[in-house]
């Protein structure tokens, strides 16, 4: 397990370098001038327009400004931004607001996911099931804009049963809605893994042999087969994690929340270039040290599971 462990250390370490490098030169292959957007409609002087593109190695080629960024990373300084603000200080003050609309996403995901799935495996080609097939297809065909939107207008405006934002700060009240929105395509992906997974296992020759022993059926499917299920389903959910973050930027700005989508938004439009890296660097992060934990996670899974 520990030469494991070593080696997918490594591998994150390519990955890190590889998703810094491509999502800086994204940013750098943005048309336009940074600090003329800085400025805004206002003349801005030569003097400090000077000091600003020496500060920020704006005049420097693209390796030479990667090289700058990265080594400060390594050091644990993801830059500042035009403004003069640390990236940290922008990702401390964004980021506990989209982990919490994540977390309350991610239960939502695991708890309706996981048990529609189930209960539509157990009830394999009955009402249910075609229920749960036809929804969640229903779902991922939705653009998530167009989910938020219709959630807004028919459960917030209509029936008036939730906020349609989030309020300032958000309140647990308000998370509830964009976490549903935001949840609402996992969700059906989770069931559907979940079912075509269940559905699998009961197939299998040990459970033929576990009913062969007289082992009822809640038996055979709540020791034996569940837990094999839950391997590809763990895998998504863990992987989802990162991306519940990373993707809440339109969730995010439907329902007006302060989060570190908006920020990489708002960098974006104003070609932040270290704002964007750092946000993308700490996810990239994320999504190395979730994927760590499940291969972990497998072996507690599937006891036949083995590292070597």
């Amino acid at each position: 397990m520990t030469s494991y462990i070593i080696r997918r250390l490594g591998q994150f370490v390519l990955v890190f370098f590889a998703a810094t490098l491509m999502i800086y030169a994204m940013v750098f292959a943005i048309p336009g001038d940074p600090i003329r957007a800085l400025a805004g409609d206002k003349p801005m002087p030569d003097s400090l327009r000077q000091t600003l593109t020496q500060q920020f190695h704006l005049d420097e080629p693209f390796l030479v400004q990667y090289w700058y960024y990265i080594t400060g990373v390594i050091q644990g300084d993801l830059g500042t931004s035009f403004n003069n603000r640390e990236v940290t200080e922008i990702i401390s003050e964004r980021f506990p607001r989209t982990l919490r609309l994540a977390i309350y996403a991610f239960i939502i995901e695991v708890i309706i996911g996981v048990s529609a799935g189930i209960w539509a495996g157990i009830r394999k080609d009955k009402f249910f099931d075609s229920l749960v097939k036809v929804s969640t297809v229903a779902v991922i065909s939705v653009p998530i804009f167009v989910l938020g939107f219709m959630a807004q207008l028919i459960i917030g405006v209509r029936l008036g049963w939730l906020p349609v934002t989030a309020g300032n700060p958000p309140s647990l009240y308000g998370y509830l809605l964009p976490a549903i929105v935001l949840a609402s395509v996992s969700l059906a992906y989770v069931a559907r893994l979940t079912r075509s997974s269940l559905v699998e296992n009961l197939r299998s020759d040990y459970v033929r042999t576990a009913k062969s022993k007289g082992l009822t059926q809640r038996r055979v499917i709540g020791v034996h087969t569940f837990r094999n299920s839950l391997i590809p389903v763990v895998t998504f959910l863990a992987i989802d994690l990162g991306a519940l973050m990373g993707g809440a930027i339109v969730t995010e700005t439907i329902f007006n929340i302060p989060g570190i989508g908006r920020a990489v938004y708002e960098a974006v439009l104003a070609q932040e270039g270290n704002v964007v890296v750092g946000i993308v660097t700490v996810l990239v992060i994320i999504y190395a040290v979730a994927n760590l934990v499940v291969d972990v996670m497998y072996a507690v899974l599937d006891p036949r599971i083995r590292y070597d």
